[in-house]
């Protein structure tokens, strides 16, 4: 073939194949090309409403065990990790001086005793006083209504009965302050007895030592823990919800749990606290889930994860929740027409699932066809393609 030849053949079908890309590249990826989008079914089937979220395995009850006065460890007889039961003896506190004061106290009581016992001999006395003084005084006003006496006579033993009166009248108040004394000294005996009592550290419930606070030889103040006594059947999830989706929350939801420790096996579980108060930095709801039954060997602190099942339908409209868009404030969804036509729908929406999945409440209709995900934002005048995945 000659160089003229080969020049007037090849040349224009360089040119053709060129244009042709060019024009293929204009049609298929440039601004002219089709936008690409996946559509969806809309499908009237059951959905499950939850809501999921991170927490921690804590004990519900937590016991800070401690002396009720100041004082100082004698023993720990537990350690942290041992299970005890209720009554157990965990710590025992130095007593000091306490017995001491508890004698004293004693002492002092029986003194009390005595004092009432002489006062009430004092008050028998002073009656049989008063007695005799109350006979002669009576005497003596008969006899100087005769005038047998003079009448200063008869008004000296009426002072006489007026004096042993008084003397009745005080012996009774000696008893009596000497019977208040003797309950207060009984009571402070009580009250010391009681406190010596509080020397012993005993376990309030049947539970597992979580800290050992204080160790034998430690001065601690009232109130001050020795250890922290946890009731493993108490075990539950404090969880964080994120507060949008917070507002189907209600105790007694049903809930799966899922430990760090065992990441494929779900757990049973309940909602039995939502806090009133949320993070305000985080925006999330606090709440706390109770294992349905408490699992054996929990770990406290385990990282845990929580789904709540918040609704349940068993049969409703469902789209996917990516196919939902924002046009103009509304809420909807880009509906294809049978005509390959696109509509912009205004849609409410119902519960979602953690699946993402929505409910339709209104706009569409079962068997209806929408667009799920798009290669670029989509117009009613937008030219499509539809296919399988983007």
């Amino acid at each position: 073939m000659t160089s003229p030849l080969l020049k007037k053949i090849l040349l224009p079908l360089i040119g053709v194949v060129v244009l042709g890309g060019f024009g293929w590249v204009v049609t298929q990826q440039g601004p002219m090309a089709a936008t690409r989008i996946t559509v969806a079914t809309v499908t009237n089937q059951a959905i499950s409403a939850s809501v999921f979220g991170i927490g921690t395995v804590e004990a519900r009850y937590n016991y800070r065990i401690g002396p009720t006065a100041a004082g100082r460890v004698q023993q720990v007889l537990v350690d942290v990790g041992d299970s005890v039961q209720a009554g157990q003896t965990l710590a025992i506190m130095d007593a000091v001086d306490l017995d001491s004061r508890i004698q004293a106290a004693g002492l002092a009581a029986e003194r009390a005793t005595a004092s009432i016992a002489s006062a009430n001999a004092q008050t028998k006395e002073a009656n049989a006083r008063f007695t005799l003084a109350q006979h002669e005084a009576q005497r003596q006003q008969i006899l100087a209504a005769k005038a047998l006496v003079s009448q200063s006579s008869s008004d000296a033993r009426q002072q006489d009965l007026a004096v042993a009166n008084a003397a009745v009248e005080a012996s009774h108040a000696a008893a009596a302050v000497a019977k208040k004394e003797q309950q207060r000294l009984q009571a402070e005996q009580q009250a010391l007895r009681q406190q010596q009592a509080n020397l012993t550290l005993t376990a309030p419930v049947a539970g597992m030592i979580t800290t050992r606070d204080a160790e034998p030889g430690t001065t601690l103040v009232a109130g001050q823990a020795v250890l922290t006594l946890a009731d493993p059947q108490s075990y539950w999830v404090k969880a964080r919800i994120d507060q949008s989706l917070a507002l189907g929350l209600q105790a007694g939801q049903t809930a799966s749990i899922t430990l760090r420790s065992a990441p494929q096996q779900a757990l049973p579980g309940k909602l039995v606290r939502i806090e009133p108060l949320s993070d305000s930095v985080t925006e999330e709801r606090l709440v706390g889930i109770a294992f349905t039954p408490v699992p054996a060997a929990l770990s406290s602190g385990e990282l845990a994860e929580v789904t709540l099942q918040t609704g349940q339908k068993d049969s409703a409209l469902v789209i996917p929740n990516a196919a939902i868009q924002q046009q103009t404030g509304q809420s909807g969804v880009w509906k294809l027409n049978p005509d390959n036509s696109l509509q912009f729908t205004p849609v409410q929406t119902g519960i979602h699932s953690l699946d993402g999945q929505v409910e339709i409440l209104s706009g569409l209709q079962a068997e209806d066809t929408i667009v799920v995900y798009t290669s670029k934002a989509l117009s009613t005048d937008s030219k499509i393609k539809v296919v399988a995945q983007l």
